[in-house]
Order: C-alpha cells, then sequence, then structure tokens
C-alpha cells in the first residue's frame, strides 16, 4: 500500500521540549499574578458592589490564566533533568499553582497573598533561566 508510505515522516526532529526553545517564559504568568494584584487593591480601595463584582470575576480569570501558564512550564517545558538538578522544583510548582487556586488569590482579595504568588514565580522563573544558560 502507497498510502502508509506517502505519510510517514520524511523529517524527524526532536527538542526537549514541544517546540524549539523560545516560546516558553515564565514572565506569561507573572504578568497575570500581578494583574491579580492590581485587582485585589484596586478591590480595597472600592466600596461600589458592581466594581468589586467585576473585579471578583476578571481577578478569577486571571489567577486560571496563571494556573494555565505554569503548567504550561511545569508539564511541556521542564524535563526530567531539570526536576533532578532543582529538586525542589516540583515543590515549587505546587505550591505557586495552589497559590493560584482557591486556596491563594482565588479565595482571597488580599494582595499579600497575590505577592506571595509572585515570589513563587520569581522563584520558578530564577529556575527557569538557570537552565536557559546550561
Amino acid at each position: 500500500m502507497r498510502l502508509p508510505r506517502i505519510l510517514a515522516p520524511r523529517v524527524t526532529a526532536s527538542a526537549h521540549c514541544d517546540l524549539p526553545c523560545g516560546v516558553y517564559d515564565p514572565a506569561q504568568a507573572r504578568i497575570e499574578a500581578e494583574s491579580v494584584k492590581m485587582i485585589c487593591e484596586k478591590y480595597q480601595a472600592n466600596t461600589d458592589p458592581e466594581f468589586r463584582t467585576r473585579a471578583v470575576i476578571i481577578k478569577e480569570q486571571r489567577a486560571e490564566l496563571v494556573k494555565h501558564h505554569l503548567w504550561v512550564l511545569w508539564t511541556d517545558y521542564f524535563k526530567a533533568p531539570h526536576f533532578e538538578k532543582y529538586p525542589n522544583l516540583h515543590t515549587l510548582f505546587n505550591e505557586a499553582t495552589k497559590l493560584a487556586g482557591a486556596g491563594g488569590v482565588k479565595g482571597s482579595l488580599d494582595p499579600a497573598t497575590a505577592d506571595k504568588l509572585l515570589a513563587k514565580i520569581d522563584e520558578i522563573a530564577k529556575i527557569f533561566w538557570e537552565t536557559k544558560k546550561a
């Protein structure tokens, strides 16, 4: 049969991540986490119920995006050699995604909780950039 031969790949490529490097960056998670913090601050400074309702809805969406960007890094960029070299990396991601979730900024309107999330993202980013140097 000719069809399987026609559909067979002619070139094999390999990369340690989904695409050749350059498409991943923890800054995406950080930008969304900064938005969450700003929303918390604006919520605290405003007593209008409609404004506060909209702020909570938008904060929830941004927090979900933080989790998404962290999960992409965790599952698609970082590989076994990274986790071997940085044994606390799984813990960092677990703590960061929990801070982005209901136990963190999704369940709180305290800017200090957002600061904790930003600090975890910074720890992950430090490791990320160390892996890019290698």
